[in-house]
This record gives structure tokens, sequence and C-alpha cells, in this order.
């Protein structure tokens, strides 16, 4: 079941991301890693940005996580995660599929350039890289990341992406 997340699920959003993380520690740059990957306060931060984080939850417990947020001209897909154990079995995708109904405008993802799984599984669902020089100025425009995360990040468009503008 897809449900809006509330602020009483904040410790089991907190979990799923961390949990799911982990897939990166092995592809992300060294420098770039953290325990948490994803602190208490970067969430309490991120969730006062305004990104509304979606649930999906499988026998009243969450299991999947995806944010949303509203920049203006585009919307961002961000922190999606599914708990470890319940991978490939879709819920990413319904997770997204449903996220992708809240706007008509261009939608941006940005993930680690060495998360292959990630990459394939948006460009499953549409999304197409964009070049290394947008990638860099869309991730200076909406995005408050390090440099060196800028450096070693990608960012995917939807088919509304009107290209180079």
């Amino acid at each position: 079941m897809l449900d809006k997340c509330t602020p009483g699920d904040f410790n089991e959003i907190y979990d799923i991301i961390n949990d799911a993380a982990f897939a990166y520690k092995s592809v992300i740059p060294d420098d770039c890693w953290h325990e948490p990957y994803m602190s208490e306060r970067e969430l309490r931060l991120q969730i006062e940005e305004d990104v509304e984080f979606w649930c999906y939850k499988e026998d009243g417990k969450i299991i999947g996580v995806m944010g949303i947020q509203d920049k203006g001209d585009v919307t961002l897909i961000r922190h999606a995660y599914v708990r470890t154990t319940a991978r490939n079995r879709g819920i990413g995708s319904k997770l997204l599929a449903h996220l992708e109904t809240f706007t008509n405008k261009p939608i941006l993802i940005g993930t680690w350039a060495a998360a292959d799984w990630a990459i394939r599984f948006y460009q499953k669902h549409g999304f197409r890289l964009l070049s290394p020089e947008r990638k860099n100025n869309m991730l200076l425009k909406y995005w408050t990341i390090p440099r060196r995360q800028l450096e070693t990040s990608v960012v995917l468009a939807n088919r509304d992406w009107p290209g180079d503008r």
C-alpha cells in the first residue's frame, strides 16, 4: 500500500534509508561514504526543505520510501530506497509511478555515477542521462551537495525534459 509518510514514520524512514544505502558502500568513493549514510539531522533537514516522503507499506510496515521535491520549474525525486530484504519486488517502480502522477513538470533524479543498478532502474522507467555539462548545471542549481559528490554523480531526466535549455 502506498501512503504519504507522517512524522511518526521518521524512525522507519531513517532505518530504511540507512539499510538500503549500504549497497552504495562498495561503489561510491571512500571519501564520500559515512555511517550512517544519512544522519537523523540530515533527514530532518531534507523534510524541512520540503522533501515529501511517500511510503510503501506491507503488513503495516514500511518497506520502501521515496521523496518528491518541487523546485519551481522542475520536480526532483529524492532518496529512493527499499529495504534490503524487499528488493526486486517492484516496490521502487510502484513508488516512482505514483510520484510521477503529482507533477506535470520535468522530473530530475540524481544518483551516484557508479550506482549502475540505480541508473538502469531509472532508464527502464524512461529516464535518460543528462550530458556531463548539463548534469553539473542541474546539480548546482537544484541540489546542495559537496563538490566531490558533484564530480561523482549523474542526473537523469524524464520524458518531459526539454533537453538543453
